[in-house]
């Protein structure tokens, strides 16, 4: 039995390396955060300052958007062995995607072992009908977590320290050590992606009281992991107090939104005297933002967001496709009515199921899959539960070679609508064409050359592709004031310059120059040397010679 589980799980692993891996370099498109963090690796590597001319930052300012920095020093190695290219910024975020299918099967695992209603629900018909292996299984095959394990999104490495945080915490019941190896873990999440800082805690906080007998027998290396936690966070502590602290919850958070506020005054307009005492209980800030932040929170449960059209950011998306396949909905319910029936042993995956949205449910940006994707791991645990209990119900090769087909099917249809679909149908979705017109105008001679700024962030896809030296940038440019959601930019450097193309203005202008720009901002009797499509056949830039 266990060299079958065995062989299982490295067939599931080699799975979820091929569906993480391939085409890893070239699709989808960079996109401009991707390329924060690659140039960001590489400006450290060449001069030991970021960008912008910040030595070895916690947090890297990149668009003011600050980001926190581990990904960074993750993946300086790879821009170190194979230079500043697609594949080294997406590497480790794949292979980390791919090693969170070993970590979910230990942590399923360890929860059987020590939960025994987990365990006795848990049917023994074969290594294939095992929890731990089906719900490996399953996250191999997550749209949701494929997704975001093919490219650089620091939420993914996020997702992985909570995942591993965890089993390491369970398993410290057991070998009391482990907390202070489960801490350090955690501790990194918080360095990895914003939500992780309000996530883990909370992830945190369950487990101690879901264990506290363990915890209460464990005090000594509960207490000094704890001290080992707190002096690893304190850099990051300091940091908050300034403006990497600050600027990206201005700009999301949905406090940002003054629009609980004018429904205030709204409500309380209607009662005839504003200032009654009654209005002012009902009509307020704490009921009216905790409205929105329910509301948010609720959103993330929505089946539609689950299983049938996903996140309304297309970057975040595939068409027609949620974040997880539709069949799983069937799984889910299955699973939650199961676990209903005996729900002792179940109450950290619940707990990590109620948590997951709430930094996401938080800015107004709701539902959010890349900041609530932490929410994968008890769904697809509860979903694996779920296929568990109908296979144990429905004892027949019949119903188990059906349910086979049904699950091929549906990651033969995401696979089809992510590699067929997704560039065609959301051609805006990433910087699709950017590598394009950098490889065409590196070389020329032309003294100007501007860039349209239609699409986000051209500045940094230009510093990526052209291997630009870091040194040089950060001695000739100049971040814009924040705008309205707290972001800012670069206009310029070297010969490059970056905003909204109007060619009547530009062409006496800037002699001998080149002008980029979309199909709406270049007329069509400009001089067009060079036209750059979209994966739809769709124009997306246009290059003119002056």
């Amino acid at each position: 039995m266990l060299k079958n589980k065995k062989l299982l799980l490295g067939l599931i692993f080699a799975l979820a390396l091929l569906l993480r891996l391939y085409n890893l370099g070239t699709y989808p498109a960079l996109n401009a955060d991707e390329a924060a963090l690659g140039y960001n690796a590489y400006s450290l590597l060449q001069t030991g300052l970021d960008e912008h001319g910040n030595p070895w930052p916690i947090n890297f300012q990149s668009f003011n958007d600050y980001k926190p920095g581990l990904t960074v020093y993750l993946i300086m190695p790879f821009v170190q062995l194979f230079g500043l290219n697609v594949w080294a910024v997406r590497i480790l975020p794949a292979l980390i995607g791919a090693l969170s299918i070993f970590v979910m099967y230990h942590f399923v695992r360890t929860l059987g072992e020590q939960k025994l209603e987990i365990r006795n629900s848990t049917p023994k018909a074969g290594a294939l009908l095992h929890l731990e292996i089906i719900a490996s299984l399953f996250l191999a095959i997550s749209p949701w977590h494929i997704h975001f394990s093919r490219g650089a999104w620091e939420v993914n490495i996020a997702t992985f320290f909570m995942l591993t945080g965890a089993w390491l915490f369970l398993r410290a019941t057991k070998n009391s050590k482990l907390y202070i190896v489960s801490a350090i873990v955690f501790a990194l999440s918080l360095y990895t992606y914003h939500s992780a800082r309000i996530i883990s805690p909370l992830l945190v906080l369950g487990l101690i009281i879901i264990e506290r007998k363990a915890v209460w027998r464990n005090q000594k290396q509960f207490l000094l992991s704890g001290v080992i936690a707190g002096m690893l966070l304190v850099p990051m502590a300091f940091s908050l107090f300034g403006n990497s602290g600050i600027s990206r919850a201005a700009g999301v958070s949905i406090f940002a939104d003054s629009g609980p506020i004018n429904r205030i005054n709204e409500q309380r307009g209607q009662h005839g005297d504003p200032e009654n005492i009654f209005g002012e209980l009902i009509h307020n800030k704490a009921v009216n933002y905790g409205l929105d932040f329910a509301e948010n929170w609720g959103k993330h449960y929505w089946g539609e967001f689950l299983f049938l059209s996903g996140d309304d950011i297309q970057r975040n998306k595939v068409p027609e496709t949620g974040q997880m396949y539709m069949l799983d909905v069937v799984f889910v319910v299955v699973g939650l009515i199961a676990i209903a029936k005996k729900p002792k042993g179940w109450s950290f995956v619940l707990w990590w199921l109620l948590v997951a949205p709430i930094a996401a449910a938080l800015t107004f940006q709701s539902p959010h899959a890349l900041r609530a994707e932490n929410m994968v791991i008890p769904l697809i645990i509860i979903c694996s539960f779920g296929l568990v209990n109908l296979l144990s119900l429905v004892k027949s090769k019949v119903f188990y070679i059906l349910i086979g087909l049904v699950i091929v099917w549906g990651l033969g249809r995401y696979l089809l609508m992510y590699y067929g679909h997704m560039a065609k149908e959301y051609p805006y979705s990433s910087q699709y064409g950017m590598e394009e017109v950098v490889d065409f105008i590196k070389d020329r001679p032309e003294q100007n050359i501007i860039i349209t700024d239609r699409y986000d962030q051209p500045y940094v896809l230009f510093l990526f592709y052209l291997n630009y030296p870091p040194e040089k940038f950060q001695q000739e440019h100049q971040l814009t004031e924040r705008d309205v959601y707290g972001f800012s930019t670069v206009r310029s450097f070297d010969k490059y310059q970056f905003r909204s193309v109007k060619i009547d203005e530009d062409k006496p202008s800037y002699p001998n120059s080149l002008i980029i720009g979309t199909d709406e901002e270049i007329p069509d009797e400009a001089n067009i040397i060079k036209e750059i499509q979209f994966p739809n056949g769709s124009p997306a830039f246009q290059i003119v010679k002056n």
